[in-house]
């Protein structure tokens, strides 16, 4: 590898530790490639992405960003899971480890804020951005359905009424 390809492996590097709402480190040692293809097709369906770059070139990257301080995880095999959403690569990653105990967790970054093991486990347990939306919407909605359907009770009220004495009238 040249210096040219280095300069571009840093520069892509680099864009990932800033766009990524998560970056996870992990140990692949001991995976297999019809494993890490999986591994990659998990992340890739939960709107993630997997990269495996020298450990120098990724801490050369990570020089000057928020993330820094993940540098020290970068140690031995490593791969990088990383996605825009600030919970979809750990959900991904804790659900592989769950089924393949040979891809190790080692930690990660959340923006600017370094996480453990511990730290990516519980990201993973946070409601992605699509589960928060929807909870927001529907708290939204509710007074409002709330509203329409208290509006509409007197009214059927009413009609439950008349229909009752119409129905007494005729018998």
């Amino acid at each position: 590898m040249d210096r040219a390809q280095k300069e571009a492996v840093v520069a892509e590097l680099g864009q990932i530790f800033t766009d990524s709402g998560v970056v996870v480190v992990a140990h692949y040692e001991g995976l297999s490639v019809a494993e890490m293809t999986e591994f990659r097709l998990q992340l890739k369906n939960a709107g993630g992405s997997v990269r495996v770059a020298k450990n120098k070139l990724a801490k050369i990257a990570l020089q000057g960003t928020p993330s820094e301080k993940m540098g020290d995880l970068l140690t031995g095999m490593t791969v990088l899971a990383y996605s825009e959403d600030p919970v979809a690569a750990a959900k991904a990653v804790q659900a592989f480890t769950k089924d393949n105990k040979k891809l190790v967790v080692l930690g990660g970054a959340m923006g600017g804020t370094p996480l453990d093991e511990a730290g990516v486990k519980a990201v993973s347990e946070m409601p992605s951005r699509e589960e928060l939306i929807a909870s927001v919407v529907a708290c939204i909605g509710a007074p409002a359905a709330n509203i329409a359907s208290a509006i509409g009770a007197p009214a059927a009220n009413i009609a439950g009424i008349l229909k009752t004495l119409e129905e007494r009238e005729a018998a």
